[in-house]
């Protein structure tokens, strides 16, 4: 345990965790909806968000707060990717009039993610989904589903598209009023430069930062903390991207990441603000 444990043990309290992948699951995962929650709530969270790359998570929240009982709230989402029939509107309607809380563009089958090839445990064929027609222009799909997203105050994240598609993509969002993430910019197949993050950052779009990304050595730390500082972190929130079953539990990756904040110099309360306050912002309009 580090010397950051016993603070990290009191940041997470009333804190969410935006990006987990419990089982069901059609890949190898390390706990359930419920084991997730439970374990969230030893620790004081607020909330976690479950994710299912292929179907909405929004029936499974609703049944897991149900049954765990827990003070930890369970939420739901969508991913636009083949199985929910792609850049589909009335999959979005559908999910957000189950609960959800998340819209996801595509991830595991956006154009711009199959690129660099299959991910491990993909087990399909497909082409892949952009957001964009032929001249780079949105296609109208994607105002229908910001149409929808803003009539039930969720919020649309950029999935794994490209960097220009979610230039385009969070600008027209912004436009609209909506409340918009872009996932995971540290990531390799969808790596952006902190300039366009500030950017779209400086348009109201929050930025979200993920554990696993430093956890497996997927960009160097420094970096990473310089980009939550460029970006601020009134305008990021830290989320683990855990649940895979050979790695920590999402509560440990959390601790971890907190700890490594601590440990790179930031400030209790602009822990919180990635922590608390801008999750709670998104999902509850707080």
């Amino acid at each position: 345990m580090s010397n950051f444990r016993p603070k990290a043990m009191e940041l997470i309290r009333s804190g969410y965790d935006l990006h987990i992948h419990p089982l069901p699951s059609h890949l190898e995962r390390l706990q359930d909806d419920i084991e997730v929650v439970r374990a969230a709530a030893g620790v004081g969270m607020a909330g976690v968000m479950l994710k299912n790359h292929y179907e909405s998570t929004a029936g499974r929240a609703a049944l897991t707060n149900r049954i765990s009982q827990c003070s930890t709230r369970a939420y739901g989402g969508l991913v636009l990717n083949w199985p929910a029939g792609g850049l589909n509107p009335f999959a979005v309607e559908s999910a957000l009039k189950m609960g959800a809380a998340f819209i996801w563009l595509p991830t595991r089958d956006a154009a711009n993610c199959l690129r660099f090839g299959d991910m491990d445990g993909d087990f399909f064929h497909r082409p892949g989904i952009s957001v964009f027609d032929g001249e780079k222009n949105l296609l109208p799909a994607i105002y229908e589903i910001m149409e929808v997203v803003r009539r039930y105050d969720a919020v649309l994240a950029t999935g794994h598209i490209s960097t220009e598609e979610t230039i385009s993509v969070c600008k027209a969002g912004r436009e609209m009023g909506i409340k918009m993430v872009f996932t995971h910019p540290e990531w390799p197949r969808t790596l952006a430069p902190k300039e366009v993050q500030r950017e779209m950052a400086d348009l109201g779009v929050m930025i979200e930062k993920n554990w696993m990304n430093l956890a497996e050595h997927l960009i160097e730390k420094d970096l990473f903390i310089d980009n939550i500082r460029t970006v601020g972190p009134e305008r990021v929130y830290i989320a683990t991207d855990r649940g895979q079953s050979n790695r920590e539990t999402p509560v440990e990756g959390m601790l971890r990441c907190i700890e490594t904040l601590l440990d790179s110099g930031f400030h209790e309360q602009e822990i919180k603000m990635m922590l608390c306050q801008v999750p709670a912002y998104l999902i509850e309009g707080k």
